[in-house]
This record gives structure tokens, C-alpha cells and sequence, in this order.
């Protein structure tokens, strides 16, 4: 079928027999009928990833939402998968396309929403398009697929049972320096993405944030052929960080607090000293390390007024 044209399937619908409900196509997904959204998994890096269920969505659908359409194109073409209407959601168009997306679904056609790598809505597009949906009474169904995230919390070696999702840290200002803290101070692995231009410095302020010592693991072109995944301490990465290459996108799975007894001035001291020596003004030096240490702020500001807490 020509690009850009969901009416063939269309029609296919609309000529089965006219007895109540359409007869439902042969090998069709029941939970991805006419009329419905499916968000679906794609490969991160290895093309043999697309399992059987996707690709026979991505060929059922009379309209695929896409981050970039040259990608989607090239994916498609790989499965020998004739390229249906191909609407692109990138973040600067996807709530115009979502109401686009959503008006075809409820209007009987089929809308699979896919991003470049892994499953839609995770730190890619495809959120608005399920809101929308939702908001629209469009059922959402899923298709699921490879996850950069998942995949390497397994390949970490962390033993990390309990985990949470940050994605990318704001770039600067301070939320970063907040949502540092709060990796810091969490007792459960952390992941993160990174672009291979900020990795460093991430790699950097996390070290700064959670201490030297903590446990990492840095992975890029996971499933591809130069798969590479780093495991030691955050100090050895920043040195192993200096020699490399930063190329390809960066996971970054960070372990948990260690449990901690009571917190000593001594430590307190040193938290407030290493962030203001990074340029931290008192205020958010303050913030950071009862954060991190999970201590109350009183005690911290106490102590970077040169007091101790039982001298006021």
C-alpha cells in the first residue's frame, strides 16, 4: 500500500460481512482491533529484537505515530513490512499529532505508536498520545518490547531487586542539584540516561553527590555489536571516563544508599565543604546534605553557620 494511505485497510473492514459485527481477520491481534491505540516495543539497537507480535501489529496498523519517520522507514523495510501512514510525534509536534492519532482510532483505524528504541513514553514520546486517548475513550492496548532500562539493570551486576526509573537529570540549576541528592540518598539502584556529551560530567556530579565509593554501572550500544558495559565505583569511572570516547547513548545504573548509622558533624562537615567547593552557594549546600544524609536541615544549617546544634 502506498505510504501515507490507511484506506485499504479500511475498506477491508468495512466490506466483511454486514451481519451485526464484522467477521475478525485472519492471524488479527484481538487486543489491538480496529478502532484502538497500541504502543509498541521496538528494538534498541538490535533488529532481531522486534519479536513476532510487533511486527504483525506494525502491519496491522492503518497509521504509525513515530519519533523520526526516516528510522520507522528503515525499521519497517528490515521486517518486510509494508509502510502504512507514518504520522510523526517528536516532542515539538506531538500533541497537534496526538489529537490526529486519536481522531483516525476513533474513527475506526488502527494506530500503533512506536518511538526510535524501546517502548513509547519511557523519556520518548508517545504520553500525550495515550492521555489523549484515554480522555477520548480510545481503548490502549500494549505490545511490548525491549527496554534500554531493564536491560541494563540486569547487566549491572548490582543485585539491584529494587530499582527506580530517573531517566535524564535536569541539565543544570537547582533541580539538578535536587534530583542529585535524591539519587544520593535513595536506598535503591538508580538509573539514568545520558547523551555522550553530558556522561562525564554526570558520571562527575554523581560522584560528587553519592560519594566516590558508590557502586556503578555505565552501558552504551547495549544488544549491538560494541555492546559495553563498565562496572566499578563512580571514582574509577570518572578516570575511566577521561580515556574513552563517550560515543553512543549512555545507561546509567547507579546502586542504592547503603544503610548508614547515625550521622556524625564530621560527615556533615565534609558534605558541606565538597559542595561548596563545587560552587554550591549555602542554601542549596544546606539542602543537599540533609538530603543525602538524611538529617534534618536545622542540624546542617547549624553547622554551616560554624554552630553546633546544642550552642544556640
Amino acid at each position: 500500500m502506498p505510504a501515507g494511505s490507511g484506506r485499504g485497510r479500511a475498506a477491508r473492514s468495512a466490506g466483511s460481512p454486514a451481519q451485526g459485527s464484522a467477521a475478525p481477520e485472519a492471524g488479527a491481534d484481538p487486543a489491538f482491533p480496529p478502532g484502538s491505540v497500541a504502543l509498541v516495543g521496538t528494538p534498541i539497537g538490535n533488529l532481531g529484537d522486534l519479536s513476532p507480535r510487533a511486527a504483525a501489529a506494525l502491519a496491522a496498523a492503518d497509521v504509525i505515530c513515530c519519533e523520526d519517520t526516516r528510522r520507522t522507514r528503515a525499521l519497517l523495510s528490515a521486517a518486510g513490512i509494508a509502510t502504512p501512514a507514518l504520522l510523526s510525534i517528536e516532542r515539538h509536534r506531538e500533541a497537534a499529532s496526538a489529537a490526529v492519532a486519536v481522531a483516525r482510532a476513533a474513527g475506526g483505524e488502527r494506530v500503533a505508536v512506536v518511538t526510535d528504541a524501546g517502548m513509547p513514553g519511557v523519556s520518548d514520546p508517545g504520553e500525550r498520545v495515550v492521555r489523549a486517548a484515554l480522555d477520548a475513550g480510545v481503548p490502549v492496548t500494549a505490545v511490548p518490547g525491549p527496554s534500554a532500562a531493564l536491560t541494563a539493570v540486569v547487566l549491572a551486576g548490582l543485585g539491584a531487586q529494587r530499582w527506580c526509573f530517573e531517566g535524564f537529570l535536569p541539565r543544570s540549576g537547582r533541580a539538578r542539584s535536587e534530583r542529585l541528592a535524591a539519587v544520593a540518598a535513595d536506598d535503591r539502584a538508580t538509573v539514568i540516561y545520558e547523551a555522550p556529551t553530558r556522561v562525564a560530567g554526570t558520571i562527575g556530579d554523581l560522584a560528587g553527590s553519592c560519594g566516590p565509593e558508590r557502586r556503578v554501572a555505565a552501558a552504551r550500544e547495549l544488544t549491538k555489536l560494541h555492546e559495553q558495559v563498565w562496572r566499578g565505583t563512580l571514582g574509577e569511572a570518572v578516570g575511566w571516563l577521561a580515556g574513552v570516547a563517550p560515543r553512543g547513548e549512555w545507561v546509567v545504573v547507579v546502586d542504592g544508599a547503603p544503610g548508614r548509622g547515625e550521622v556524625g558533624d564530621d560527615e556533615i562537615r565534609a558534605g558541606l565543604a565538597e559542595r561548596t567547593g563545587r560552587g554550591a552557594d549555602r542554601k542549596s549546600a544546606v539542602a543537599e546534605v540533609a538530603r543525602s544524609l538524611g538529617v534534618p536541615r536545622r542540624r546542617v544549617y547549624a553547622l554551616a553557620l560554624g554552630l553546633r546544634e546544642g550552642d544556640r
